[in-house]
């Protein structure tokens, strides 16, 4: 039996028009179903298949969202989750917390967030109330690596974001991040230790919520494992800019850890948080079409997946069985039978 501490995750979703930026996002295959893709990874995160979203979460390629994944992983290990609602533009048939988000604007606008200071305070309060000995927090927000290209730079942090496309479009993300800086009248490192002046001016509800839960956790001596990649690491450096000097997790995959575009390591050693890399071995399975997916570099992370993984790891669980898991709950949300 595993002596690790009893981990709670949760799954931090919501909506930027941020992603309504040509280029942007990956994070569904019709652009006008992208809304619905944050309502249906946490549905199926809950129930193992969306229930009431109208889509299933898949980039323009067929390959599916890092949900399966990490539902794949729960059904085998067995943690409890939440849902947090921090500005969902569509509903979702799983059982949420509010934390009183409103859809972020476009970062490109001078306030994207206008509520983000009480999305963070109320946020706070409810991570520092939650009974867990640690609170595993992640994300499922399209356009998210942009907005948090954003938030880095009003920190004046290295801007270092991964992407769901197999090609990171980094000029595309830092002209709009140029342009939200110009429209919110900032310069680089001008908000630094002003991390929800950052997020309501340069970022995404989902941020300010995760940001939010994490330093009420840690306040109250929750240890806290940020599941997810940059924009995870993004909320690091907000937790960081908030003045908390506690230990803090990072645990990603190694498909972000292996993408030169985004140097997801130096981002948290700037932040003196402790990361982890897990790999999933699908390169043993790639005649599945999700798996080879992730092989060619779509995805990498989202709906904290490497987190996920890493508690699979920490658990005991052999890959070869998470691998068996996606490949069953990839057959029940899509309704095909892969090979």
């Amino acid at each position: 039996m595993s002596d690790a501490p009893e981990t709670l995750f949760a799954l931090v979703a919501g909506a930027t028009e941020t992603a309504g930026i040509d280029g942007i996002s990956a994070a569904g295959a019709d652009p006008a179903l992208m809304a619905h893709t944050p309502s249906a990874d946490a549905e199926i995160l809950a129930y193992g298949r969306p229930v009431r979203a109208p889509v299933v979460p898949v980039s323009p390629s067929g390959c599916p969202t890092p949900a399966v994944v990490t539902r794949a992983v729960r059904e085998r290990v067995g943690f409890e989750s939440i849902v947090v609602d921090a500005g969902l533009a569509e509903p979702t048939g799983a059982p949420t917390v509010d934390v009183g988000a409103s859809r972020g604007g476009d970062v490109r606008d001078p306030e994207p967030v206008p509520d983000a200071g009480r999305v963070f305070a109320d946020a706070r309060r409810f991570g520092s109330d939650l009974p867990a000995d640690r609170l595993a927090l992640a994300e499922t927000v399209p356009g998210g690596t942009t907005t948090a290209m954003g938030v880095l730079a009003a920190l004046g942090e290295r801007p270092a974001v991964s992407s769901s496309l197999p090609e990171n479009p980094l000029a595309l993300k830092r002209e709009v991040v140029r342009e939200g800086l110009a429209a919110s009248d900032l310069e680089r490192g001008d908000l630094a230790g002003q991390p929800t002046d950052a997020v309501r001016r340069m970022g995404d509800p989902v941020l300010a919520a995760v940001a939010g839960l994490a330093v009420g956790a840690l306040e109250a001596g929750t240890g806290v494992l940020l599941a997810g990649g940059t924009q995870l690491a993004t909320a690091g450096a907000l937790v960081r800019h908030a003045g908390l000097a506690v230990d803090l997790e990072l645990a990603t995959t190694s498909f972000v850890a292996g993408d030169d575009s985004a140097d997801v390591r130096a981002l948290a050693a700037d932040n003196d948080v402790a990361l982890t890399v897990t790999d999933p071995g699908f390169e043993r399975r790639d005649d599945h079409p999700a798996m080879a997916a992730y092989l060619a570099g779509e995805a990498k992370e989202g709906v904290g997946m490497g987190g996920a993984l890493a508690l699979a790891e920490e658990a005991g669980v052999e890959m070869s069985a998470v691998r068996d898991a996606i490949a069953a709950v990839y057959d029940r949300v899509t309704g095909e039978a892969a090979p």
